[in-house]
Order: structure tokens, then sequence, then C-alpha cells
């Protein structure tokens, strides 16, 4: 692919004239984790008022309901939204369809990393879980706590999973999450560790198809020239929707709030978005 005219956008709303079906991103885009972003919880309500098909489309680690959930007590409205669509709840599908075909064996040792002891990621699944790389027989990254360890921590826990060559999933790509205290490495990044340390990946979310179609599914196979995808990363959000054969657009509350050289960005992940706005407002 290469570089093509971006156009600047003051909030989405010139985007609701344009397009019928939204793929919105959640980090980075409606809130930081903690609260939304200004004109936030306005500008997703105003897209239904408007009468478009929203799907929210996260890669997060998490299934569809506890995001849902977090979004309602951050105070978006109830019924703002159509579908969503998480990587975890796209992985937690795949597991269950392998489960119910034999190809996954009960009580399978899985070591699980997650975030805050969440295990939403596996409730339902015939997984044991254990903490010790050296006992799993599968390792599922879902979230990072970058926050509060670094790297080395994780780089003892999974070294004796990655020797042992042991099927490792990451159910979120992301390598930068946003936290209180700032950026930090997010699931991504560990993904990235467990296979310098000799184990390979298979990684679940955006840029890659199975999200995307997953989304599109949901919002009812619509001709991909009525689709938008709003989104803070380039290597993620738009690469992902530029693979889809989807317009994009790249908001700028997120992780790239503070890059004075987007071109540099869109060069390097061979990725450009159609749109650019400063934030996720309906104006």
């Amino acid at each position: 692919m290469t570089a093509k005219a971006i156009e600047r956008l003051d909030g989405i709303g010139p985007l609701a004239e344009r397009y019928q079906v939204f793929l919105l991103d959640q980090f980075g885009v409606l809130h930081d984790g903690q609260a939304p972003y200004p004109g936030a919880v306005e500008a997703l309500s105003a897209l239904k008022r408007a009468g478009k098909t929203v799907v929210l489309i996260s890669n997060s680690g998490k299934r569809a309901k506890p995001n849902e959930d977090r979004l309602l007590k951050l105070g978006f409205a109830a019924g703002s939204w159509d579908h969503f669509v998480s990587s975890g709840e796209v992985a937690w599908q795949s597991f269950n369809d392998m489960a119910a075909s034999g190809k996954l064996s009960p009580g399978t040792k899985c070591l699980l990393i997650s975030r805050d002891g969440d295990r939403t990621a596996i409730e339902g699944l015939p997984f044991v879980l254990t903490e010790a790389g050296d006992d799993a027989e599968l390792v599922l990254i879902s979230a990072s706590e970058g926050d509060r360890y670094d790297l080395d921590h994780y780089r003892r826990l999974l070294a004796p999973a990655a020797a042992r060559k042991l099927p490792c999933f990451c159910t979120n790509p992301d390598r930068i999450m946003l936290t209180a205290v700032g950026p930090r490495f997010g699931a991504g990044e560990i993904a990235d560790l467990y296979e310098d340390l000799g184990g390979g990946v298979t990684r679940i979310g955006k840029p890659y198809p199975a999200i995307f179609e997953a989304a599109l599914a949901l919002a009812g196979k619509p001709d991909r020239g009525s689709v938008v995808c709003v989104g803070d990363s380039v290597e993620h959000d738009i690469a992902g929707g530029n693979v889809a054969g989807i317009a994009t657009a790249l908001v700028l509350s997120g992780i790239l709030a503070e890059t004075p050289d987007l071109a540099a960005v869109f060069d390097e992940q061979q990725a450009w978005p159609d749109y650019i706005t400063g934030s996720f407002s309906f104006r």
C-alpha cells in the first residue's frame, strides 16, 4: 500500500454523513481506562440517534460482557452501541469450538497471564489453571500488568514454557497500554518476549482479519464502502482496517497524542488513515 491523501477533521460529524457502519476502538478513543474522553459519551449516543450501526471492536483480552459493563460504569449510555467484539471473545469462541470438537482436551493446564487476577477469559472452558511455566501445557496472554511489574518478571515466568515450546495465544496484541501512571508495555510486548525466549505465539485481535470479519458479520456483512474503522493505533486499527478494505480514521486522543511526526509512524507501519481527528467528539 502507498501513502494517500489524508483529510483532517475536527470531529466525527462528517463521518456520520458518509458512512453507515462504525467499527470503534474503545481504549484511546472512547476512554483512557479511567474516564471517558470529553465529548465521547455524547458522540457515541449521537451516532445511534443518527441511525448508525455501531460495533465496538477492541483488543481486550476480556470477553465482551465485562467490557460492556465497564463502559456502563464509566457513564456511556446503554444502547449506544449495537455489538461489542473483543479479541478475548473471539479467542474464547475459538477455544470453545476446539473443546467441542475434541481438539482441546479437558483438564488442559493453562498458564494465564492476566490483570488483577481476572479469570473471565477462560470461564466455561476446560482449562485447569497453573502458575508455573514448567507445569503448563498452554500459555494464554490476555493482559499486562506492566504498570506493576517489569519485563523480567514475565521473563522468569514464561522462560520454562518457552523452552518447552508450549503453544501460546495472545488475545491482546497491543504493545502499549494506557494506565493511570501513563503508557506502559502491553500484552503484545509480553508475546514478543515469549517469542524472543524461543516460543511461538498465535495473536488474536487487531490488525488480524478474524476480529474484523467477526465485527462485520455482526453488522450484517455490509458493503465495505459503507464502513469506517475509528481507532488510535496505526499498527492495529489503521493497518487492520486497510487490510479489511474499509475506510479508517485515526483519533489523536490515545497512544499517539504526543507524537510529533505522524508521517513517520505511517511509513514505518505501511498503513495510512483516510482521516485524522483530534478527538472522538460529534462536531
